[in-house]
């Protein structure tokens, strides 16, 4: 039996999130089409995260069990000939038996797109926040250094998640402007039901005013949601990393040039 690792990419606009659903399509229900099809089997698929509707994936890996011989190279086309045009696989390889795409992942790294722009652009419908208003990326990016370190992120999970431990790691938060891009680029040990998407609210409510200087430190503190910023929109965020042992399981080449174009091609 083998144990393959998949890498693939996916616009998550027409999808209800990865996991299975029976009131909706989702990636996990078309990569699991596309397998049995090239297979001949209806294999289990195991993601790395769970994604919300509406959020893409720049790098997104999953495992499955196979006792078919097709060579990794072969099964990449395989699988795309089947899947939809909005999801894509670029990698594939065997890895060991007992490997789990979700369990043994070190971290991840996300990416939340703003169009900073007076003018909404068309090309970026469902692919980015359209925020009309001034953005000072700099300020932001002082005050998202409050999210880095070890703390418990509660005031930064939605209603709904049933994990009890809510204390995570982040590596590495940053704001960074490209034209009228701005983007929010946080990579922690792991993250909460709509973390990213709520941090991403607190730096836009430190933007409006609504939070001072330095009170996300003061939010994080109190453990409460209700002192931190909105959940923002499912479609500016971006799974762009995935980790294991250290390290990236494929390349992640283009991402970079991809969230910076005005418009994807």
């Amino acid at each position: 039996m083998r144990n393959l690792l998949l890498t693939l990419r996916f616009d998550g606009q027409a999808y209800h999130g990865w996991q299975v659903q029976p009131n909706g399509v989702t990636v996990q229900q078309r990569v699991q089409d596309a397998v049995e099809a090239v297979t001949g089997v209806r294999s289990a698929v195991t993601g790395c995260s769970r994604t919300d509707a509406g959020v893409h994936a720049l790098m997104y890996c999953c495992n499955f069990r196979t006792e078919h011989l097709i060579p990794c190279e072969r099964l990449i086309p395989a699988l795309n000939a089947y899947l939809p045009r909005d999801i894509a696989v670029y990698g594939c390889r065997e890895v060991d038996p007992a490997f789990h795409a979700r369990y043994d992942c070190v971290g991840k790294e996300y990416v939340y797109r703003i169009w900073n722009s007076r003018v909404r652009n068309p090309f970026l419908e469902g692919r980015a926040l359209h925020y009309p208003y001034p953005l000072d990326a700099l300020y932001l990016d002082r005050q998202a250094q409050a999210f880095v370190g070890r703390h418990d992120f509660s005031a930064f999970c939605a209603a709904g998640g049933s994990v009890e431990n809510k204390v995570r790691t982040v590596r590495a938060a940053h704001v960074e402007r490209s034209g009228e891009a701005v983007f929010f680029r946080v990579e922690a040990d792991g993250f909460l039901y709509n973390m990213v998407r709520i941090m991403v609210g607190t730096l836009l409510a430190c933007a409006e005013g609504k939070l001072a200087d330095g009170a996300v430190a003061a939010v994080l503190a109190g453990l409460d949601r209700s002192q931190a910023g909105a959940t923002a929109q499912a479609q500016g965020l971006y799974l762009s990393r995935v980790f294991y042992q250290g390290e990236a399981t494929a390349s992640s080449v283009g991402n970079e040039a991809f969230l910076k174009r005005g418009a994807p091609v």
